[in-house]
């Protein structure tokens, strides 16, 4: 008998996510089954009776994971005021996949966003956030032929996202058919929620991507603390503007991971046999060329198989890490021999850096990467 959600702990080095427990792919027809009045299954999966609401909000808290949250809840008088549960997020435990499932409720295998850089064609690399091609020869692609899956269920709710994200082709792989209203400050987030549910909207669909964006920076310490707090004075405002009847629920993408030291390089045992990287650091895809798939997979393995599990694509499709078996065009964006941290290392591609070293990170199937909290209040 395997380790129920509930068993799973904290150092868990490899979760593989269950695509039919609470959780991302399951969240969404949930609140849409709720909004069309079939509550019951809604009330089994969060644990709380919903038979009396008639709205809903959903806030994603974008990179907070469960066991990043649970043990600070004493500091957070307004989120410690919902019922907590656990949920799993997706493989790979990125924004890009894990977002599009939270709208969609499909599987990384059904929707196709298979990670955060992801190869076109021949040796062209998308940047799935960015929607941006690594060459002006092969341009992104269409969203909707990216990603087939239509968001929100066939529902057309309200949806607060921050305005910089208005004109991305992100957007519109993972929103579209919401009615987007933008926010510029944190504040307006509850300004813009509000409007919507006194027009009488039924479900609503807000985004906040601070907490990410500071841990990525400052790491889980002191800094994370204060962005926590400001964003329990968010939920705390949105729980006071909020009608008799209405349910907030608040989850997260994934969780994260403190790595302090920088990427490791990979050896040229493997770079020689590899022409094209793509994936993230915690979840890296190697290309290999012809013939030897083998072979870097065992090289890989001897020098890397303490920190990581080292997989060809075959044995991460046996694991069901996607949630099924992806279309042909969905996996020729994945690589051949996926590099997967155990220990907190992430995996470099010269091709993937920034301007920041990023102190914690996120796209691998650690349980403080892939459990995520779903809690519920309800008005």
């Amino acid at each position: 008998m395997g380790t129920t959600l509930d068993e799973i702990m904290p150092r868990d080095s490899f979760v593989l996510p269950d695509y039919a427990s609470p959780g991302l792919t399951t969240l969404m027809p949930t609140m849409v089954d709720i909004v069309r009045g079939r509550t019951e299954a809604a009330e089994e999966f969060l644990r709380t009776s919903l038979a009396e609401v008639d709205q809903v909000v959903v806030l994603a808290l974008d990179g907070l994971g469960f066991f990043q949250l649970e043990p600070r809840l004493g500091l957070l008088t307004n989120l410690g005021r919902g019922v907590l549960r656990r949920g799993y997020s997706v493989a790979p435990t990125t924004t890009a996949t894990a977002l599009t499932s939270l709208t969609t409720g499909a599987t990384p295998a059904e929707h196709g966003v298979l990670g955060y850089r992801v190869r076109l064609g021949g040796h062209a690399i998308l940047n799935t956030l960015r929607w941006s091609s690594s060459t002006q020869e092969v341009g992104p692609p269409l969203p909707m032929d990216f990603q087939p899956v239509p968001p929100f269920c066939g529902e057309t709710p309200v949806v607060v996202t921050k305005y910089l994200f208005a004109k991305t082709g992100f957007t519109q792989v993972h929103l579209r058919g919401g009615r987007l209203r933008y926010w510029h400050t944190m504040s307006s987030i509850v300004s813009k929620v509000l409007a919507a549910l006194t027009d009488g909207e039924r479900l609503v669909f807000a985004y906040y991507d601070g907490i990410d964006t500071v841990a990525h920076e400052f790491g889980l310490g002191a800094a994370y603390e204060r962005e926590l707090v400001m964003v329990d004075d968010l939920v705390g405002m949105l729980l006071d503007v909020l009608p008799n009847r209405t349910a907030l629920v608040v989850t997260a993408d994934h969780g994260q991971v403190e790595v302090p030291s920088p990427p490791v390089k990979l050896d040229t045992d493997v770079t020689a046999l590899v022409k094209l990287l793509s994936g993230e650091g915690r979840f890296r895809w190697l290309h290999c060329h012809h013939g030897a798939t083998e072979r870097v997979a065992e090289i890989a393995s001897g020098y890397y198989g303490e920190v990581a599990r080292v997989m060809t694509r075959d044995e991460v499709l046996d694991l069901g890490i996607f949630g099924g078996i992806p279309t042909d065009g969905a996996l020729a964006r994945v690589g051949d021999v996926a590099l997967v941290p155990t220990a907190p290392v992430s995996f470099y591609d010269p091709d993937d850096t920034g301007a920041l070293q990023l102190l914690s990170r996120h796209g691998g199937l650690t349980a403080a990467e892939m459990i995520i909290p779903i809690l519920t209040f309800v008005r």
